[in-house]
């Protein structure tokens, strides 16, 4: 396996601490796309190269399995979690919900400060053409809104949801204009907290998370239409045909 630098992890950490390091190292590894949906997981060949044992990797693939990250198969192990076309559209319309109500809960709560902060990641936003910055401000962007609302829970779902899509999300942006046609949803969801009118902008982010669904979807079945020896986007199966 290369997906990941082969550094020691300091077995004289504390054990929490080694922990959350193995749970981020692997994280970060699945959500760049590193780690391909349907790739099996070598617990072994993890431990040898973070020079642990492997009960810290099995704890951690259980905390990747619980946030729908990683697939725990009975007689097969561990593989990293694969969407159909289905499952993708579920994901992307409970985001547009929940991301939709953290956005109005969050607005009476945002304040000047936070303001500078959203028109500085505006505009370091434009001015990226890397994949990885880019994906790294969007999330930065839209989560300085949701934190505003302090709800915890919701936090964690739009979270996990987010974290679910991301190397298919990967795929969608690097293969289309998507980063000059978020600008401008990403312009109107500014405004609308500047306006300070929270149906607004829980109708502005809906807006921007129906068209990255709409973009999405259309992109991953155009993908899976072409041969598959040219097919880029190879990480999501056809759905199964009713039974």
């Amino acid at each position: 396996m290369d997906y990941m630098p082969s550094r020691e992890i300091d077995l004289g950490a504390p054990l929490l601490t080694r922990q959350e390091i193995i749970v981020n190292r692997l994280r970060d590894a699945l959500l760049r796309g590193y780690l391909k949906p349907g790739q099996k997981l070598d617990q072994n060949e993890i431990a040898d190269m973070l020079k642990v044992s492997r009960s810290p990797i099995r704890e951690a693939l259980r905390t990747l399995a619980a946030e729908g990250l990683v697939e725990l198969i009975p007689h097969r192990g561990a593989v990293v979690a694969e969407l159909s076309l289905d499952e993708l559209e579920e994901i992307l319309v409970l985001r547009g919900v929940l991301e939709g109500m953290a956005a109005r809960l969050a607005l009476p709560k945002i304040d000047a400060e936070r303001l500078r902060t959203l028109e500085v990641l505006l505009h370091q936003l434009s001015q990226t053409t890397d994949l990885d910055q880019w994906i790294e401000l969007n999330h930065r962007f839209h989560h300085t809104i949701y934190q505003a609302a302090n709800r915890p829970r919701l936090l964690t779902l739009i979270d996990n949801l987010r974290n679910t899509i991301t190397p298919y999300m990967r795929q969608f942006i690097a293969s289309t204009e998507h980063m000059r046609e978020a600008a401008g949803s990403h312009q109107l969801i500014y405004e609308a907290c500047v306006k300070r009118d929270p149906l607004l902008l829980e109708q502005e982010t809906q807006a921007h998370l129906a068209a990255v669904s709409k973009g999405m979807v259309i992109y991953a079945k155009s993908q899976l239409a072409m041969p598959a020896e040219q097919a880029r986007l190879t990480s999501i199966p056809q759905p199964a045909p009713p039974a």
